[in-house]
């Protein structure tokens, strides 16, 4: 971060004893405590929608967060002559969620059960779902087609395009299922959604430890939808890194319903975007945008591990979800 930003600082009514770098940002200690300057991609609105979202959290008082600093003029953002834009927030000094340790897995989907509670906004049910995933699978399977169609036209192939080639088709067909049968799914439960707010990036990374108790930070994604999102990001996280393992599948939805049950309409949603190929379609998209002159190892241990997971995946998908998917009266 440039240091001529420093000088926006200035902007604010607070004292500042020090600065110092952290990891793209500045850090500031002030007698109120540790803040964080940096930089920021949104509009005002979206920042004053934002800090109207964490002072509901924080008044309904079940998730501890992170909170945007105003100016003295009111505003929650900051200019540079370059016209970059910057943010001041309370700094959460903690360690992340470990993924690794179960117990503080299902102690997250409890978290964001809460929060889903503090961030529910039930005047906008009914209303068409704007998280609905169809048209971003759409768009997804014409990029797999495109890709199928590349290939098969290259000449000479490296060793992962060799391999991309032979489960694509697969893959493809896959990710076109799982799509029409949504799309049927949702145009016969027309006005079965059920909004809220949604976190936006709820993963480990901002699930911290601090001060003896967790926080939930970095709300810069945070929009009004289908809280579906929020689970099933972090769920698949969780489930690709443990094997798609069906003992913590069941916990971390158990864990999660503890505190907030799921809809029906939400658990049909929830098990179509754990069906749908993303992790492959990641791989081959990432594939297609980079140069093809050299492809690094790390693609084909990727798609290996896409490979030798399907098996599990679908075993999970079958096991957690078959028994009870169409027997929730929906």
């Amino acid at each position: 971060m440039n240091d001529r930003a420093v000088t926006l600082l200035e902007q604010y009514d607070i004292e500042i004893i020090k600065t110092g770098k952290g990891r793209g940002a500045i850090l500031c200690d002030t007698p109120q405590g540790t803040l964080i300057f940096k930089e920021y991609a949104g509009t005002e609105a979206r920042l004053a929608a934002e800090n109207q979202l964490l002072e509901t959290i924080a008044v309904k008082g079940q998730v501890f967060t992170d909170a945007l600093i105003p100016t003295r003029e009111g505003t929650f953002s900051v200019k540079d002559r370059d016209g970059i834009t910057y943010i001041l927030k309370n700094y959460v000094d903690g360690r992340e969620c470990d993924i690794h340790e179960k117990t503080e897995c299902l102690t997250a989907m409890e978290l964001l059960a809460g929060l889903h509670n503090a961030m529910d906004d039930r005047d906008t049910e009914g209303k068409e779902d704007p998280d609905s995933p169809l048209k971003e699978y759409e768009k997804r399977n014409r990029e797999l087609t495109h890709i199928r169609s590349f290939l098969g036209k290259k000449g000479q192939k490296q060793p992962f395009e060799r391999e991309l080639k032979c489960c694509i088709d697969f893959y493809l067909e896959q990710a076109k299922q799982v799509t029409e049968d949504w799309r049927l799914y949702e145009e016969g439960n027309i006005g079965k959604v059920s909004h809220g707010f949604c976190h936006g990036d709820y993963q480990y990374h901002n699930i911290l430890f601090a001060e003896g108790k967790w926080y939930v930070v970095n709300f810069e994604k945070c929009h009004r939808g289908s809280q579906v999102t929020d689970i099933y990001l972090m769920m698949r996280k969780l489930l690709e890194k443990s094997d798609w393992s069906r003992e913590l599948g069941r916990d971390l939805l158990e864990a999660y319903q503890k505190v907030r049950p799921i809809a029906a309409y939400d658990y049909v949603d929830l098990y179509y975007r754990l069906a749908y190929p993303e992790k492959f379609w990641k791989i081959a998209n990432f594939y297609m945008n980079s140069r093809k002159s050299w492809i690094p190892e790390k693609n084909m241990e990727k798609l290996g591990k896409v490979l030798a997971q399907e098996e599990a995946k679908q075993a999970f998908l079958e096991d957690v979800f078959g028994n009870t998917l169409f027997s929730k009266n929906i």
